[in-house]
């Protein structure tokens, strides 16, 4: 810094003087010019240009002077400073490595007691061991003592081991002597009484918790039925496969059949049902097991003689058109029924299908009404239950949608259960609503509660009094079969249907059945008629035992 100074002050000083020796040689050109003019100013001037130039230089000098000065206490300033900080930083430095050498040696001193710790633990860990090295060794020796102590105790042992064996032996023979009997045929014959006894007693069992679950779960599975029954209004009605048309006069026939018959080949043809012209006065019969057939033959009749006009192409015209009517009928029929039972969301093919319900029957039994009043109980039974306001919806829907393969347009070799839950599927019904509908008969395991809400609520609008009306030939197949399940017991003497198969009356022989069997009889019967029989309602199984006693006096 020193050096920069000096530099630039005489670099200040050199400038001065080259500045005056150039204002000289300008000054002596002027002079020379005008030397003859001007002598005396000349001087003058000369004079005053060193005196300024003395002057000049004195000031340079002062301020040369000056700017060395300051430069050197700035130059001893910053110095001092420098020294102060690094004195500073000296000390501070010096203070942490003092502080982190005692940090070190607390540091160390704790290490080398938490040693002297570990050490004094090692020493007590080694003695502990060797006390039980001592220990063992110790139980060691006792169980060698013990040891030998047993295997003499066992050579005894197996000597009269030995011993009791070949006194069992001769206690066998002679048991075998006595009772003219081997040990193998005596065993056998003892498992088979033990067999006998835990059948016998197995069953009693499974008779006491059958009987128990009854009393206790019976009750309230019949109240909640009864409950659901008396809040149900069901009507009692009975579908027939023949239709009875009314006519204003006989004439009409001859206009029906028309000539040679053409127009009733014609009507028959369009429709699909048989119509019977008799000589029951003002009437005649359509027949068909298809009630949608007769229903068109029906509406087309009474609009084809209204009219009066009846002839082939007439005839034609009319069934399709009372067709395509008949069609939008069904699906009114099904939206009436949805919206009186509150259902929400189905698709407009299930709608449909549910209206061909009202012209199909089941057993003699409305297949619409049964499913209408079959979902009212799944709801009624469903609340009973105390099931959440979502499954009981749900009830209602599949009790709705159960037999809505019944009424299918396709053809399928599924049963009505099974397609019914296909159909119900392929529409995105929920789950539970198509397990219900596939699980009613059976077919398919149950999944949730509704399932089996819905197949007691189908049973329960089925078997109802006045709900069906069964064919003659099943009627009494049913009561055949009932009669040889039971005689295929043995013991059973006779058996008999009574009260149109609601109970089953056995009579058994007295030498070949105690008193005690019966009961189990007649447990295992009920158990077999629910295993392989189907049938509304319940039946009773009376099993009777009679005995005679017969003698002459001679």
């Amino acid at each position: 810094m020193e050096t920069i100074i000096i530099v630039g002050v005489v670099a200040l000083i050199a400038g001065f003087a080259i500045s005056y020796v150039l204002l000289s040689a300008s000054y002596k050109r002027l002079n020379k010019q005008r030397i003859q003019e001007i002598n005396k100013q000349s001087d003058l001037e000369i004079k005053e240009a060193r005196l300024t130039a003395k002057r000049i230089i004195s000031e340079a000098e002062t301020k040369s002077e000056k700017i060395l000065s300051r430069a050197e206490s700035k130059n001893e300033s910053i110095k001092q400073q420098k020294i102060q900080e690094a004195k500073e930083r000296f000390s501070k430095m010096k203070a942490e490595v003092e502080e982190k050498r005692s940090q070190l040696k607390l540091d160390f001193k704790e290490r080398e007691m938490s040693v002297v710790d570990k050490e004094k633990d090692l020493i007590r860990k080694q003695r502990e061991l060797q006390s039980e090295r001592d220990q063992f060794e110790q139980q060691e020796a006792e169980l060698k003592a013990t040891r030998t102590n047993l295997e003499t105790q066992l050579k005894v042992l197996a000597r009269k081991k030995d011993e009791i064996e070949q006194i069992n032996e001769e206690r066998i023979k002679k048991l075998e002597t006595i009772a003219k009997m081997s040990e193998s045929e005596a065993r056998e014959e003892l498992l088979d009484a033990v067999k006998a006894k835990a059948e016998n007693d197995a069953l009693a069992l499974v008779k006491d918790t059958i009987e128990e679950a009854k009393v206790n779960a019976g009750k309230e599975a019949k109240k909640i039925v009864i409950q659901s029954i008396q809040r149900m209004c069901a009507e009692v009605t009975i579908e027939n496969t023949v239709t009875v048309f009314n006519l204003t006069s006989d004439d009409l026939k001859g206009q029906i059949i028309g000539r040679e018959g053409r127009n009733i080949r014609a009507l028959e043809a369009a429709t699909g049902a048989e119509i019977v012209v008799d000589d029951t006065p003002e009437a005649i019969v359509i027949s068909s097991f298809d009630p949608i057939r007769r229903e068109i033959c029906r509406q087309s009749l009474k609009r084809l003689v209204a009219d009066g006009r009846i002839h082939p192409a007439r005839i034609e015209e009319v069934v399709t058109k009372v067709r395509k009517e008949l069609d939008e009928q069904i699906v009114e029929i099904g939206e009436r029924a949805v919206i009186e039972l509150d259902i929400h969301g189905l698709q407009p093919y299930l709608v449909k299908m549910i209206g061909r319900m009202r012209f199909r029957s089941s057993y003699g039994q409305n297949l619409l009404k049964h499913s209408i009043e079959t979902a009212n109980l799944c709801a009624i039974m469903a609340s009973e239950l105390g099931l959440s306001p979502k499954l009981v919806k749900m009830a209602k829907r599949a009790g709705l949608l159960h037999d809505i393969g019944k009424v299918a347009e396709e053809e399928s070799e599924l049963s009505h259960a099974l397609l019914g839950m296909k159909i119900c599927q392929k529409h995105k019904e929920n789950e539970v609503v198509c397990n219900a509908v596939g699980a009613h008969h059976d077919e398919v395991e149950m999944t949730n509660i509704i399932s089996p809400i819905v197949q007691a609520c189908d049973a329960i609008s089925g078997a109802r009094p006045g709900a069906r009306r069964e064919i003659l030939e099943s009627y009494l197949q049913r009561i055949g079969e009932l009669e040889e399940l039971a005689m295929a017991f043995e013991g059973v003497q006779k058996a008999y249907a009574l009260q149109a198969g609601r109970e089953l009356r056995v009579i058994v022989e007295s030498d070949k059945v105690t008193d005690s069997f019966a009961d189990d009889l007649s447990f295992m019967i009920s158990q077999k008629i629910q295993e392989e029989m189907q049938y509304p309602g319940h039946v009773k199984v009376t099993v009777i035992r009679e005995k005679r006693a017969i003698t002459y006096a001679r």
